[in-house]
This record gives structure tokens, sequence and C-alpha cells, in this order.
């Protein structure tokens, strides 16, 4: 295993970059702690091809491909395949009992749904619109075609629509 020499610039980089990164892996995981996991995998990544990484071009949009390949790894591993039931056993209970503001809750509905999407397309919707990638960037950031980026994109934002339609009619929300 061969370690970047410029360790330095490694270092700076990650430090100033660090909580853009952080945001972006829980984007695309929906869960701290796995997107801390995968953002670590993912910078050990980048340090042993620092050289490399350092004369491309946009570093940024290299380190997304990264984290976006890390995480998709990640969720083909077999401990990470939940279950989800059709049917919830119990309604949820209230959040902040009624004193928290619309906004969070709406955040946080709206966070539980992005859960929902399959990664290709959480990464997709993630790289076009929380990193204001163009649709030929999130192309190449995803080693894809432009069809497929805004396929994927138009079939997100319509389940994401859809559900958000199914939740809004759930007798457990008020």
């Amino acid at each position: 295993m061969v370690v970047a020499t410029d360790v330095e610039g490694y270092r700076a980089y990650v430090t100033g970059r660090l909580p853009a990164l952080r945001r972006v892996a829980y984007l695309l995981c929906g869960d701290w702690h796995t997107a801390d996991d995968v953002l670590s995998a993912a910078l050990v990544r980048l340090l042993l091809h620092w050289p490399k990484v350092a004369a491309a071009e946009n570093v940024d949009g290299y380190v997304r491909r990264v984290l976006v390949r890390t995480m998709l790894n990640e969720r083909r591993r077999p401990w990470r395949r939940e279950r989800p039931l059709d049917v919830m056993p119990e309604p949820p209970p209230a959040v902040g009992g009624g004193t928290g503001s619309d906004a969070v809750d709406e955040r946080v509905s709206l966070l539980a749904l992005f859960d929902e999407l399959p990664p290709r397309r959480r990464a997709v919707v993630v790289l076009r619109y929380c990193c204001d990638l163009s649709v030929e960037e999130t192309a190449r950031e995803l080693g894809c075609s432009t069809g497929t980026v805004k396929s994927q994109a138009a079939r997100a934002l319509d389940t994401l629509r859809e559900r958000m339609t199914v939740q809004e009619e759930s007798p457990w929300t008020s």
C-alpha cells in the first residue's frame, strides 16, 4: 500500500471541506452514523490516491464521485438490508408534544420520505438538487448517461410527490 506524499495538501483540503462533505454523505445515506462511516471510507480512499486527486481538474467532483460509489458499495452489504413493513404497527408518537415548528416537522417528514428512495435515485437527487450539479455533471459523477439521470430524477421526484400525498392523507398526521 502506497501512502500519498502530499499529506499536508490532503489535510488542508479535508479540513476545509469536511463539513460540506459530511452533509453530502448524510444526504446520500440519510443517517449520520452511516454517513460518517461512508465519509471515513471515502477519505481513506482519497488519501491513498491523493496525488492523482490533487492533479484532477475538479477535486470536489472527484471526491463526490468517491462518496457516491462508497455509499452504493455500502448499501450492497448484506447487513445494511432492512425489510420495511407495509403498515406501521402503531401510530408514530407526536414529535415534541405539538410544540415543534411546522418547518421542522415538514423537514423530518421529507427526510423520512427521502430515506425510502433507492440509493441510485437518492444519489441523483442529492447531486442534482443539493449539490446543484447539472444533468451532465451528475451523469459524469455517476458514470451513466444523461438520459438515465433525467429519468432517475423524474422517477424520484414522482415517488416523493406520491408519498407526500399519501402521507398527507394518513390518519396519523395532524
